[in-house]
């Protein structure tokens, strides 16, 4: 790769790197605080939809969640159902390490997914394979929620690979 091309990658890279500064202290003063054990523990659903980086909408989808807590852990228990007749299962175990920061796994997460919550704003970020177009790809999700109010939450979560994004996730949940 001749010395351009380098310049010109490098470049791409920290403008994308650099297009989000977003921290979950900004939103310290906002309310309702959320709690994310007492948001997600009982039954929620969620409607969401895939959008790819060029706009376009992949796919629409609703989740049924049902969280517990047991032993200071929040298990969540989340069925997809997509519009293309698919599903997913999948079983969170986070663990509230203080007031602010977070740590949960599931079983197709790589590794351990961290979360930090200020005010009414929870980041979340993890990463995980998912197969695109026949093939695996290991990719990174950062989740941001909002809390509207106690029962209802706003999430958009930007999907990258190798700091190039593939798309976003939008997400809205209601506790019933």
């Amino acid at each position: 790769m001749n010395l351009k091309k380098t310049w010109l990658a490098g470049l791409m890279l920290l403008v994308t790197l650099g297009c989000s500064n977003m921290k979950p202290v900004d939103y310290v003063n906002t309310a309702p605080e959320f709690d994310l054990f007492e948001f997600f523990e009982g039954e929620q659903q969620a409607w969401g939809v895939f959008i790819d980086r060029f706009g376009k909408l992949r796919k629409r989808f609703q989740v049924t969640i049902v969280g517990t807590i047991e032993n200071d852990q929040l298990k969540l228990d989340e069925w997809f159902n997509y519009d293309d007749g698919t599903t997913e299962q999948r079983t969170w175990l986070i663990t509230r390490i203080d007031k602010h920061q977070y740590t949960g796994s599931a079983n197709d997460i790589i590794g351990t997914a961290h979360g930090e919550t200020y005010g009414s704003a929870l980041q979340w970020q993890y990463q995980m394979d998912l197969t695109i177009g026949g093939s695996d790809w290991r990719v990174h999700f950062n989740d941001w929620m909002f809390l509207l109010d106690q029962n209802t939450m706003v999430n958009k979560a930007v999907v990258t690979k190798l700091g190039f994004k593939l798309g976003e996730v939008i997400l809205f949940f209601r506790k019933e």
